[in-house]
């Protein structure tokens, strides 16, 4: 598995984003059209009551040259949970799947709190508009902390097999000062749940689907999965769970793993070959990707440094499909 990088195909920056966000396309989504694919990404406002990020939802359409910008959307896709919801200041990543006649979004939404920074739990939209627009299935979450996943319930990414609704997310396993003069730092790891409908889900309760590389403080974040031949692939990102912000060598890359049943996981983070290049927009960091095949073709979207305030890139699978 070798992947060709295509280099950063989106830079916020040289774009206007609705609801007066500023910078940051993060957690890039595919969808693909007929003619097009539409890029889901999460952008940000400032909170003018405490100068405090608002997470929102918009998208830019792509030719499937996925180099030409056919449009931005003008507002953004879904509004932010009520006062005191789950996702009442930001929703990122957002997951879009095709269900028949709908789309469906499972949403990561953010909510503050005062010992620690954020929670996070797992919503579920559903668009009638072919994606314009998305609406809430109730102001509650469809997955979220529970007995032994204490915390930040997030990043679902959804796929339908079989008849089977399969997602893989993260959970929190705890939270931790590093540091007596340091906030909280977060650790996560990815699961799996699965669901005859969508919205009621069973856990893989507390199992670590994939190994650490780090050690147990390892963070893992937003699983992608697609398949190709017979075997299913997975990528995702991680990083240590403290100094990632300052340190260099210690924030987010790439990482793989693969699975011939869905339930057990080889990780072989040595295959992605998608490491920074030296003084561009992903030397620092590659996170949160986005796995998607469009005209027979596997694609990777992905963010690089300063988790998405520059936009995103792409890499594209060599040796498959019509390369």
């Amino acid at each position: 598995m070798k992947w060709h990088k295509l280099g950063q195909i989106f830079n916020p920056s040289e774009h206007i984003l609705p609801n007066n966000c500023q910078l940051f396309a993060q957690s890039p989504q595919a969808l693909v059209f007929d003619n097009f694919v539409r890029v889901y990404f999460s952008t940000r406002a400032v909170d003018h009551t405490n100068g405090k990020y608002l997470s929102h939802v918009a998208y830019v359409d792509m030719a499937k040259n996925l180099r030409d910008v056919i449009n931005v959307a003008e507002q953004t896709v879904l509004p932010l949970g009520g006062l005191g919801c789950f996702d009442e200041h930001g929703v990122f990543p957002i997951n879009v799947v095709r269900d028949g006649e709908y789309i469906r979004a499972y949403t990561t939404g953010w909510t503050r709190r005062v010992s620690v920074s954020v929670d996070t739990a797992i919503g579920l939209a559903i668009s009638r508009d072919n994606g314009q627009t998305f609406q809430r299935m109730g102001d509650g979450p469809v997955l979220t902390a529970s007995l032994h996943e204490p915390c930040l319930v997030g990043d679902g990414f959804v796929k339908i097999i079989d008849g089977v609704y399969h997602m893989w997310y993260i959970f929190g396993t705890g939270w931790q000062r590093y540091a007596t003069d340091s906030a909280p730092d977060r650790t996560y790891k990815i699961g799996h749940a699965v669901s005859e409908d969508g919205i009621g889900w069973q856990k893989e309760e507390a199992r670590q689907i994939i190994a650490d590389r780090l050690g147990d403080s390892e963070s893992q974040a937003l699983p992608s999965v697609v398949r190709i031949g017979n075997r299913y692939h997975m990528f995702f990102c991680y990083r240590e769970s403290f100094d990632f912000r300052t340190v260099k060598g210690r924030g987010y890359r790439i990482g793989h793993a693969w699975s011939d049943d869905l339930k057990n996981w080889t990780r072989d983070d040595d295959d992605p070959g998608l490491e920074g290049t030296d003084n561009s927009w992903d030397s620092d960091m590659q996170c949160y990707p986005n796995v998607f095949e469009c005209d027979g073709d596997i694609y990777l979207l992905y963010n690089g440094n300063e988790f998405g305030r520059y936009g995103f890139g792409l890499a594209k699978l060599e040796g498959h499909g019509s390369n």
